[in-house]
């Protein structure tokens, strides 16, 4: 499985690294670019057109005006994942809004703000259609999370 990570801004990485170590974790094949759809929309449109064949989906992350999912979705058939980051102004609530509403005929599944891990696996499970080893990794870390919750209740009693 192969998943690209597309964000604005370098800075917003650090928001990222938990879901692409994540995935790396898991075994994804995963390429990460900094390409804003306002600042380098040509780059974006070229890598794009590189990726088609062999990407199976694409997490694009953004924050602000968030457009960066949705240019991604409209110019490519790849599932794409929006994860919207938390920026200075109204606490990534419009960039959440950016990326759920889109238009018809265009969608972005959208993950809750700053969630580089569920982004993660979302793309994951997407991917897990065609590549069906990663729905047990996906299993096997459900069970993960349950188990450390009956830890921590165990240990409260």
């Amino acid at each position: 499985m192969k998943i690209a990570v597309i964000m604005g801004s370098k800075s917003d990485y650090p928001k990222l690294e938990s879901g692409i170590d994540l995935l790396k974790k898991f075994g994804v094949d995963v390429v990460v670019r900094v390409l804003s759809a306002h600042r380098t929309p040509i780059e974006l449109t070229e890598f794009l057109e590189e990726i088609k064949n062999d990407t199976d989906v694409i997490i694009a992350a953004a924050g602000k005006a968030a457009h960066l999912p949705g240019v991604v979705a409209a110019q490519s058939l790849i599932p794409v994942v929006g994860l919207p980051i938390k920026s200075s102004t109204m606490d990534g609530l419009d960039s959440l809004l950016s990326m759920v509403q889109m238009p018809s005929g265009i969608p972005v599944a959208t993950v809750t703000i700053d969630s580089s891990i569920n982004a993660a696996l979302m793309a994951m499970q997407m991917g897990s259609i065609k590549f069906p080893e990663f729905k047990e990794k996906i299993a096997d870390y459900r069970r993960e999370m349950a188990d450390k919750v009956l830890e921590d209740d165990a240990s409260l009693r």
